[in-house]
C-alpha cells in the first residue's frame, strides 16, 4: 500500500516527531475526516508499505532523521512557491527554502524529490510576469536538484472564496495560463526537469506540458524496485490521476497559513487550536482517542505484482 503523508497537512514541517513515533510503534490511528469518531487503524509495517509519500513546504525537520526510515521506500512533494507573507506567512524565506531543498536532494537523489510550483494564482501583486520571473529564478537554483516539475493551478473552492478575494485573486484566464506555461517551457528546455501539470484540470497537453501523477505508478515502480498493481485513487477526484493510497493526516491542522488552502477551509484558529491539542506519542496526530471512538483495523496488503509476463 501507498501512505500518502499528507495531503491533509504538512506532516513533515510540524508533526515530523510524532511520524517517527508512529513508525516506531507500527501503526498509526487516523480519523475519518467526515465521522471523527470512526478511526482507521492503520498499519505502518514495512511488509506492507510499498511507498511513503510525503507533501511538504518545509522537510527541515526530518532530514537529519531520515536513517529512521531506512526500512521504507520514499519520495518528496516539496512544494516551493516565490509568494510573500501576504500568501504564506509561516514559511522561511524561499532562499532558505531552496538550500533545504537542495539539501534534501542531496541526501535522497534528486529523482525523490519533487518540485511543485503549486498553486499558481495571480493578483495586482503577483502578475503573469511575476510569475515567468520567479519560476525562472526557482528553476535555475533547482536545475540539478530535481527531475520534475509539477504545475498547479488555483482552484477556487467555495469555502476559501472569501479569503482569496481578500487579495484581489480571481480565476485564472486561460491566456494567463497559457502565457506562462509557454514561459515555464522555455526556461526549462535546457534543463534536466520535466513538466507536468496536477490533474487534467487545466490541459496543457497541445503545449507538451502532460497530465502528471504525483503519487505516480511510474515513478514508485522506478523507487521500490518492483512491480505493483495499483488502481486509480478513487478517493480523489475524477480530474486526479493520482493512483490508490491511504492519507494519514488530519485536516485543520496546518501551520503554513496559506490563504488559499483547502484543507485549512479558512479556519487558521482552528488549525492553532488543534495544534495544541497534539500529543507526539499518540498514536491519533491531534489529541487522544475518545471514550466513545471506534477503532477498526484497515485491510492493509503490499500492491506487489507477483505476476510476471512469459517474455521477461
Amino acid at each position: 500500500m501507498i501512505i500518502s503523508v499528507s495531503r491533509r497537512t504538512d506532516i513533515p514541517a510540524f508533526y515530523s516527531q510524532w511520524f517517527f513515533n508512529r513508525i516506531k510503534e507500527g501503526y498509526v490511528l487516523v480519523p475519518n475526516p467526515y465521522n471523527p469518531k470512526m478511526i482507521s487503524r492503520v498499519s505502518l509495517d514495512p511488509a506492507v508499505v510499498d511507498c511513503i509519500v510525503f507533501w511538504t513546504k518545509n522537510p527541515a525537520p526530518m532530514i537529519d532523521k531520515l536513517d529512521l526510515l531506512r526500512d521504507y521506500k520514499y519520495y518528496f512533494q516539496f512544494t516551493l512557491n516565490p509568494y510573500g507573507e501576504d500568501i504564506e506567512n509561516n514559511l522561511p524565506l524561499i532562499s532558505k527554502r531552496i538550500e533545504i531543498f537542495k539539501r534534501l536532494s542531496d541526501r535522497m537523489g534528486k529523482e525523490k524529490v519533487i518540485w511543485r510550483y503549486d498553486p499558481i494564482l495571480t493578483n495586482p501583486k503577483y502578475t503573469v510576469y511575476f510569475h515567468k520571473e520567479a519560476f525562472a529564478q526557482i528553476a535555475e537554483g533547482l536545475k540539478d536538484h530535481t527531475e520534475r516539475c509539477m504545475l498547479g493551478f488555483i482552484d477556487h473552492y467555495q469555502h476559501i472564496r472569501s479569503e482569496v478575494s481578500k487579495f484581489d485573486i480571481r480565476p485564472l484566464r486561460k491566456e494567463e495560463i497559457e502565457e506562462m506555461a509557454v514561459s515555464f517551457r522555455q526556461t526549462i528546455e535546457s534543463y534536466p526537469i520535466e513538466l507536468d501539470t496536477c490533474t487534467i484540470k487545466v490541459d496543457l497537453t497541445h503545449l507538451n506540458i502532460p497530465a502528471g501523477l504525483c503519487i505516480d505508478k511510474k515513478l514508485i515502480e522506478r523507487i521500490i524496485g518492483y512491480q505493483i498493481s495499483a488502481k486509480k485513487d478513487r478517493n480523489q477526484r475524477n480530474i486526479c490521476n493520482c493512483i490508490e493510497s491511504i492519507d494519514i493526516g488530519t485536516y485543520e491542522s496546518c501551520l503554513n497559513g496559506c490563504i488559499y488552502c483547502y484543507a485549512i477551509k479558512g479556519n487558521y484558529n482552528t488549525a492553532e487550536f488543534n495544534r495544541r491539542k497534539h500529543d507526539k506519542n499518540s498514536p491519533l496526530m491531534i489529541g487522544h482517542i475518545a471514550e466513545d471512538g471506534v477503532i477498526k483495523d484497515r485491510e492493509m496488503n503490499s500492491l506487489r505484482n507477483n505476476q510476471f509476463s512469459l517474455f521477461e
